[in-house]
Order: structure tokens, then C-alpha cells, then sequence
């Protein structure tokens, strides 16, 4: 018989499996396992990504999640899922990098004279990591690296970006890190550095595509196809047919949640039998909403409206009461105290306020400061 899955059940495994039901405990582990449970950080914002790791631990601060990436260098900052800038464990670039290049690439934005071919864009990645190979690089000193291994071609600034042209080979830099050729280094006063990842050996691709696979849905299942294709920003087709293959190799099974069709990884059928009650406030592009699904279940009723960008989830830093949204927030930091102001979408009881109170204490803690809450409007826009 098909095993039934609800929202609640779903909701509260991931919640645990994310450390978001029961924060890692001090001494137990460090940054690199909390972004490898949560399949990567988006970090774009880094103050965000940092924010993401140090709620899923007790006692974890900002300069911990710095510190792994700049002494340890057990975390990388680069170009993960959907070639967004995320953290990964180092010791996972062998599974992430073969994985993401082996998705298909969708149909280039850029009109025919811009976009590069196949072959130029192999020879920019292969000229990236040998530019970077024990350096620190600027963008513009990259640029200049960049056209010297390949040729003028590369360097035309062809490529709109943010009102201005960026030289052509720029539009495969997000393949580049994801291929392991780049990532980010120590800033150089305010400008962004790159640099090379220490070498290793990429697993087989097909390999790494069913590992990557069933860590997803460990984390997030029950999933879709669609739900897994959405995460990756790649083709549904191409994830029908590796779900089909999971399930040919009888990796994968399949579940009823909510009453669609949707699958777990093989034997994965356990699931609490209570609900994660509380409220918990969730960074700007924090893996849970972004990577749970189904979307209208996460963002219930006036939710939609107030805390999705264009449908996109993250772009609000949201209040989670009971784990779904229900609610946005803000911090502004001044010097050595932040105000975290928090818009629930309904009245919170007395004990939720106290404990949002608490939650906003865990913020300033993070970022290694006092936090004053506020409760109102939150007169902040939606992040790009």
C-alpha cells in the first residue's frame, strides 16, 4: 500500500533534517555539516548565508561560518544550484561539480552574436582555472587573463549587465565555478577576489547526479520531478527521466503526499509523528523555503502576497510560525546593536511573542551583536 504523507509530517522532517527543529549541538560539528544537510547556502548575501548556518547551531556565530572559509577552508563560496552563488563543503566539490555540470544548460538569453559557442566556452573554463591556479584575482585582472589564454574575442564587451557591457567570456562564469575552475577569495579592500578550489577529482558524472538526487530528497522528499527540476533550475524533461532511472535501480519509492504523486529516497519512509511547533526567523534565500515544496503550502493564504517576490521564494527574510511563513522581517545593524522588526500576518499569543523575542536575541548573537525587537510594518522591499 502507497504510504501517505501530509504537509505536517513532511514539514517536520525537514525542519529536523535541517537543524531548524533542533539547532546541531556545540562541539558536535561545524559549518561544513550544517551547509552539507542543507544541500548548500545560497550566498549572495553573505551576511545571509552566514545567518542561515549560525541559527542551526547552538552558539554559532558569523565569524565560525568566516573562519571555515577563510582558515579551514572546509567551506568554498561559489557557483552552486541554479548558478547562484552558494557555500559548499570543500570535501564535496567532487560530488557538486560533476553533478551541476553534467545538468543540461537551458537556451542562452543572449542573442547569436554574443553567446559563445561550445568550444569557447570549454576554452574560457579551462582558461579561468589556469589563471586562478594559486592566485587571488580581481574580476578585471581576471578579464585581462581570461583574453590573453584565449583571444580578443573574449574580451568584447558584448554582454549587458547591470547598465553596462561586460566582456563576452563573463557569461560562462557561473560554469566555471561550478565546474571547480573558480571560487571566491579574500576580498582585496572592497573589490571581490577569485581563485582556484585545491585540486580533486570529479566523481562520474551519472554517479554524482543519483547521489545529489537522493540527498534531495533525504532533505526536502517528498519531491517531484518538477519540484527537483525547480531547485536546479533545469529542464523537467531531464529530471523525469532520472527520476525514472532512480526508480529503475529501485533507489527511489513513491508516496502519496497531499494526495499527489511523489517520491522518497528507497526505505526513507519514516516521518515525525508531531508537528515542529514555534516560530523561527529564516534569512534572506534560506535553503528551506526555497527548496520546500509544495510552494503554496509553505506560503499559505496572505503569505503569497507579502512574502514572495514575482512567486520567487527568498527574496524576504520570513517568520516562520509552526513551519510554514507567517510573517517578514528586517534587521538594521548600527554598530554594536541591530533592530530586528518582524511583520507577522496575524497576531502572535503571548507566548509566541516571548519567544520571538528570544529568536531575535539568536539574530543579534549570530551577527555578534545586541538585538532590539520591534513588531511592525516592515517598510523594506523585496531583495533582486
Amino acid at each position: 500500500m502507497t504510504r501517505r504523507i501530509s504537509w505536517r509530517e513532511a514539514s517536520a522532517r525537514r525542519l529536523e533534517r535541517q537543524f531548524l527543529a533542533n539547532p546541531l549541538a556545540a562541539g558536535t560539528g561545524g559549518p561544513e555539516e550544517i551547509v552539507a544537510a542543507m544541500l548548500g547556502t545560497h550566498a549572495q548575501v553573505p551576511s545571509a548565508a552566514e545567518m542561515s548556518v549560525g541559527i542551526r547551531a547552538e552558539g554559532m556565530t558569523r565569524t565560525a561560518v568566516r573562519a571555515a572559509l577563510a582558515q579551514d577552508r572546509s567551506l568554498v563560496r561559489t557557483h552552486g544550484p541554479r548558478g547562484t552563488v552558494h557555500l559548499l563543503p570543500a570535501r564535496e566539490l567532487p560530488l557538486w561539480t560533476a553533478a551541476l555540470t553534467a545538468i543540461p544548460s537551458g537556451r542562452s538569453p543572449f542573442p547569436p552574436d554574443i553567446r559563445l559557442t561550445g568550444e569557447q566556452a570549454a576554452q574560457v573554463v579551462t582558461a579561468v582555472g589556469e589563471a586562478l591556479d594559486g592566485v587571488c584575482l580581481t574580476l578585471e585582472e581576471l578579464d585581462e587573463q581570461v583574453v590573453a589564454r584565449t583571444g580578443p574575442w573574449a574580451g568584447d564587451r558584448v554582454m549587458p549587465a547591470f547598465q553596462d557591457l561586460w566582456p563576452r567570456w563573463r557569461q560562462v562564469l557561473h560554469r566555471a565555478g561550478q565546474s571547480g575552475a573558480l571560487c571566491f577569495g579574500p576580498n582585496r579592500g572592497r573589490k571581490v577576489t577569485y581563485t582556484r578550489p585545491p585540486r580533486f577529482d570529479p566523481l562520474p558524472p551519472a554517479e554524482a547526479l543519483r547521489r545529489l538526487l537522493l540527498r534531495y530528497l533525504t532533505a526536502y522528499g517528498p519531491a517531484t520531478p518538477q519540484d527537483f527540476a525547480k531547485w536546479l533550475a533545469a529542464p523537467s524533461g531531464w529530471a523525469v527521466g532520472l527520476f525514472e532511472e532512480a526508480l529503475g535501480e529501485a533507489a527511489v519509492e513513491e508516496v502519496l503526499f497531499e494526495g499527489r504523486r511523489a517520491w522518497v529516497a528507497a526505505g526513507d519512509t519514516g516521518f515525525p509523528a508531531e508537528p515542529v511547533r514555534g516560530v523561527r526567523l529564516l534569512p534572506y534565500f534560506d535553503a528551506y523555503v526555497i527548496a520546500a515544496q509544495p510552494r503554496e503550502l509553505l506560503f499559505p493564504g496572505a503569505a503569497q502576497g507579502r512574502a514572495l517576490a514575482g512567486g520567487q521564494a527568498g527574496n524576504f527574510p520570513v517568520l516562520l510560525v509552526d513551519g510554514v511563513v507567517a510573517g517578514v522581517w528586517h534587521q538594521r545593524r548600527r554598530g554594536r546593536r541591530t533592530t530586528v522588526t518582524v511583520e507577522p500576518l496575524d497576531r502572535l499569543t503571548a507566548r509566541r511573542t516571548r519567544e520571538l523575542g528570544e529568536r531575535a536575541e539568536r539574530v543579534g548573537e549570530v551577527l555578534e551583536a545586541t538585538a532590539e525587537l520591534v513588531i511592525g510594518e516592515v517598510r523594506t522591499g523585496a531583495h533582486a
